[in-house]
């Protein structure tokens, strides 16, 4: 089965995917210093990252962002399954905007200077919920003929 990107998900899917693909890319390469701040980072938010070397860690995360990058870009992956993907990620990213001190002004969900590098993660997170319900039989549109039998409009 053929799966078909509608036209409307076509400008979200790049540019998220780019700059998702982007950073994973850069991350590969990162030094050692760059490794452990961002191992760091991640381990106020999650402690349990603890257990593992910030070397590890770093390539562990470019692969993830290689891979989630990849999804949205890739034509033939659905939106629904892409937006999963997305969702999931960000979401992970927008945990870490909320549980590392420092990032949101005291008592608010507004940034901080240091938060909004961070604080753009939820509009991934938007996208990728969106894009969770679009075209598929989870709740997207009946836009074909079929699906709209399907969906009982005639």
């Amino acid at each position: 089965m053929i799966m078909k990107v509608e036209t409307r998900d076509v400008a979200p899917r790049l540019a998220t995917g780019a700059f998702i693909l982007n950073s994973g890319l850069s991350k590969l390469k990162a030094d050692e210093e760059t490794a452990a701040g961002v191992h760091g980072m991640a381990c106020v938010a999650y402690p349990f990252l603890k257990k593992l070397d910030a070397r590890r860690f770093t390539r562990l995360l470019a692969w993830s962002e290689i891979a989630v990058g990849g999804t949205l870009l890739a034509p033939f992956v659905s939106t629904p399954l892409a937006g999963l993907a997305l969702t999931g990620f960000s979401g992970g990213l927008v945990g870490l905007y909320l549980r590392v001190p420092g990032m949101r002004e005291s008592g608010s969900l507004r940034p901080t200077q240091n938060g909004v590098p961070l604080a753009k993660d939820s509009w991934m997170l938007g996208i990728g919920i969106g894009f969770l319900g679009a075209n598929s039989r989870w709740g997207g549109g009946c836009t074909t003929r079929r699906r709209r039998r399907r969906c009982g409009r005639h």
